[in-house]
């Protein structure tokens, strides 16, 4: 019998569990064992009893979970500072792992799990086609990260956001500027608009122009946008140095005058470009508020201290770190949708099904059978090749193998 294990997240701060109850009850209808750690899903408001009732085994001790065939999880498995436990170590050699992995931040467990065999599907890899929409866990999480950036702004913000007619006089309401129009971004233009806000955006891609729009937002100069800054999947693309530098120029005006900006653009395994300068900072007004969303990645904004708050210049610079962790109900049920689409997908017949020449299976997968897979080494008769060429003066393009 296949086992699914759900062990309980041990990240400071993080509150999401990689399945809740309601995506667990056909999992066991289908013949699968599912193990969750004891509390896993406390902190995102579902109870022991609660996936006892779906018909999951709740094991107390994490190395039950972490030692099932297929192992989910939000985070990538680390040290645990409560009990010593090391997750990567716990996990069976030739398991399979489900989760949000980095392999740029974290090279040395990829290597680890490499090492023991361990098959990895990273969430974050998930190919962006209609097929695996379902399974678009970063989308799912930019949602929920966009919605709760412009609550922090409004929090932070020393002003109202809407229009108020007030015996005292009329209050005009605040003025927000979203940079990056990606799901992140959507949400955040979406989300300041409900709460009365004037809205602007700006975007390198220009297919987003017209969405920003049909969200009552003025898009930002449309003249600056160009269909080289679209990169694989949508996503954007690296800017050439000259083309940050005018890009830059174009939105520092809108800088300058918003109460709130809230920046999201992020390319995909580079650091966040850096959009909002220091000396646009200078010129915001004072209780104005950025909201960094890349603050992960670097930062969008010149100043921005990532997992700190910061004022300079009169001006509060937030870097949140995970924000979709802050609000664990929702984000947990809609990656738990997410994790359950490409289980679906993974298994068939209560069994594991890994077919490496479907094109969701073989973009999730980070490594497999001791291999890296995002990273194919070349070809022997390639390499010396390359080699034999280079003494020769001449250029060649090593592949790597492909399963």
């Amino acid at each position: 019998m296949l086992s699914i294990g759900v062990p309980r997240e041990c990240a400071a701060g993080e509150g999401r569990v990689a399945l809740t109850p309601p995506v667990i009850l056909p999992l066991v209808k289908a013949g699968i064992e599912i193990r969750v750690e004891s509390g896993a899903g406390v902190a995102a408001s579902f109870s022991d009893d609660a996936y006892r009732q779906a018909g999951a085994r709740v094991v107390s001790d994490a190395r039950e979970a972490l030692g099932a065939d297929v192992v989910c999880k939000v985070r990538e498995p680390e040290l645990r500072a409560d009990s010593a436990i090391d997750e990567p170590l716990a996990l069976r050699e030739g398991a399979v792992l489900i989760g949000f992995l980095n392999a740029t931040r974290f090279p040395s467990l990829v290597e680890k799990l490499t090492a023991r065999r361990i098959t990895v599907f990273a969430m974050e890899r998930v190919p962006r086609i209609t097929r695996a929409q379902k399974m678009d866990a970063l989308s799912s999480m930019s949602t929920v990260a966009g919605y709760k950036a412009v609550l922090l702004a409004a929090d932070t913000l020393p002003r109202f956001f809407p229009l108020l007619m007030t015996a005292a006089g009329t209050i005009p309401p605040a003025r927000v500027f979203v940079l990056g129009a990606g799901v992140a971004g959507l949400q955040a233009i979406a989300t300041s608009r409900r709460l009365g806000a004037v809205v602007e955006a700006f975007d390198v891609r220009p297919a987003v122009r017209e969405e920003v729009q049909s969200l009552g937002a003025t898009f930002v100069a449309p003249e600056a946008v160009s269909e080289a800054a679209v990169g694989a999947g949508g996503y954007a693309r690296a800017l050439a140095e000259e083309q940050e530098k005018k890009m830059r120029e174009v939105i520092s005006g809108s800088v300058q005058n918003s109460d709130v900006v809230i920046t999201t653009a992020n390319v995909p395994g580079r650091r966040a470009p850096v959009m909002v300068t220091e000396e646009m900072v200078k010129r915001m007004k004072p209780g104005s508020v950025i909201v960094d969303l890349a603050a992960e990645g670097g930062g969008n904004c010149e100043l921005t201290s990532p997992g700190a708050d910061v004022v300079r210049f009169g001006v509060m610079i937030r870097g949140p770190l995970n924000l979709a962790a802050s609000m664990p109900v929702h984000a947990s049920q809609m990656y738990a949708r997410n994790m359950s689409a490409l289980l679906s997908h993974l298994i068939q017949n209560g069994e594991l099904h890994l077919d490496f020449g479907d094109e969701i299976t073989r973009g999730t997968c980070l490594t497999h059978d001791g291999r890296r897979l995002d990273v194919p080494p070349p070809a022997p008769a390639m390499a010396a090749a390359a080699v034999s060429s280079a003494q020769a003066g001449a250029t060649v393009n090593p592949v790597g193998a492909r399963l």
